[in-house]
């Protein structure tokens, strides 16, 4: 069996893509963005905040999820979101280091 494209880089470029992934969508981002307003909502509540349909809502959600963006706990017939920590972590540890590296280089262009 071959090697897949992602073989070729490191872990952390292959996590960093992930996340970007489930940010190119601003469907995404207004979810992100809400859970940061109100910490922690169900699907419902989300759904009541964007104009999408509810299924539509719940597929965001797995992608940002997938991409480990956000956690769900299970609270009795509902899954509560919340903002995951320690991915944003690391996404911003990258974006440091790119500007600290653009920063960093001598002008060119």
């Amino acid at each position: 069996m071959g090697a897949t494209k992602t073989d070729h880089f490191t872990d952390r470029q292959n996590q960093v893509a992930t996340i970007a992934k489930a940010l190119g969508h601003p469907a995404r981002i207004a979810i992100i963005e809400h859970l940061l307003k109100v910490n922690a909502c169900i699907c419902s509540d989300i759904v009541e905040e964007l104009p999408l349909a509810q299924p539509t809502v719940s597929q965001h959600l797995k992608e940002l999820k997938n991409a480990g963006l956000i956690k769900g706990n299970i609270e009795g017939n509902s899954i509560c979101y919340c903002i995951d920590e320690s991915t944003f972590e690391v996404l911003s540890s990258y974006l440091s280091a790119v500007i600290s590296g653009l920063n960093n280089r001598p002008e060119c262009c």
